[in-house]
């Protein structure tokens, strides 16, 4: 069952940190069958505390999705997220 990957990006830090990764990132996506569904794109917050921005992936299955966040090429790059801001990132399974 398709699963998605919703970061969303509360605040940020280090603009720096956050250009390395977004400059190193890309090579993580290989050999996994990710596709993205919204990138930063415009948003509107309706409920909850302001956000700066989010992206929406998915994944084939829950497995895929873990296999690549948890990859130790994503691992590395991931340090620079967390370094130039505060996101959250949440693993939800679509419906069948």
């Amino acid at each position: 069952m398709t699963a998605y990957a919703v970061f969303t990006r509360d605040s940020t830090q280090d603009p720096d940190e956050l250009a390395i990764y977004n400059a190193t990132v890309k090579p993580t996506f290989e050999g996994h069958p990710i596709a993205f569904l919204a990138l930063y794109g415009d948003f509107e917050v309706l409920e909850g505390p302001p956000v700066e921005g989010m992206v929406i992936v998915s994944f084939p299955t829950m497995a895929d999705a873990r296999a690549w966040y948890h990859s130790p090429a994503y691992q590395a790059v991931a340090q620079h997220r967390f370094k130039g801001a505060t996101y959250r990132c949440v693993l939800i399974e679509g419906v069948g």
